[in-house]
C-alpha cells in the first residue's frame, strides 16, 4: 500500500529470535518473521539511503538496531541477516541506548546496561559480515 508514497523508511529491527521477542515484548513471537519481510519490502520500494548533499537523505531505508545485554535481541544474527539479504551499504544504526526499565527487573539477563565489550562485538560482526554504512557509538 505504501509503494510510491513513502520516501524514507526508518525501521527498527529489534529481535531475530521469536522466543526472545515473545519473552521481552508480549505477543511478539511473529516479530522477527514480519520484520524481515517488511525490511525486504522497504528496501525494494526505496532502496539504500544515500545522502545527496550536506548529509541530507531524501530517499531510502535506514535500519536501527538496539543492542541488548546478553545478545537478547539477537544482534549478531541481525547483522549477519542484514548483510546477507540487503545491500552491503544499507544504513545501519547500531544503538547503545538500552537502559533497563519497566519490567526489566523480572528478567535478570536484561536488567543491566550493555557492556562496551558486548557492543563492540556487534559492531565487529557487522563489519566482518560486510556492512559498510554503520552509524555506531564508538
Amino acid at each position: 500500500m505504501l509503494d510510491g508514497v513513502v520516501d524514507i523508511y526508518l525501521a527498527d529491527f529489534k529481535y531475530t529470535d521469536a522466543s526472545m521477542a515473545g519473552t521481552y515484548s508480549a505477543d511478539a513471537k511473529d516479530y522477527p518473521e514480519i520484520t524481515r519481510s517488511a525490511l525486504l519490502e522497504m528496501n525494494r520500494q526505496v532502496g539504500v539511503a544515500r545522502p545527496v548533499r550536506n548529509g541530507v537523505i531524501f530517499r531510502g531505508l535506514m535500519i536501527r538496531h538496539l543492542v541488548m545485554p546478553g545478545n537478547a535481541s539477537g544482534s549478531l544474527d541481525a547483522m549477519r541477516w542484514i548483510a546477507e539479504k540487503l545491500p552491503a551499504d544499507t544504513y545501519v544504526n547500531i544503538m547503545l541506548q538500552y537502559r533497563p526499565a519497566y519490567r526489566a527487573h523480572s528478567y535478570p539477563e536484561i536488567n543491566r546496561p550493555v557492556s562496551r565489550e558486548e557492543y563492540i562485538k556487534v559492531v565487529d560482526e557487522a563489519r566482518r559480515s560486510g556492512l559498510t554504512r554503520l552509524d555506531v557509538d564508538i
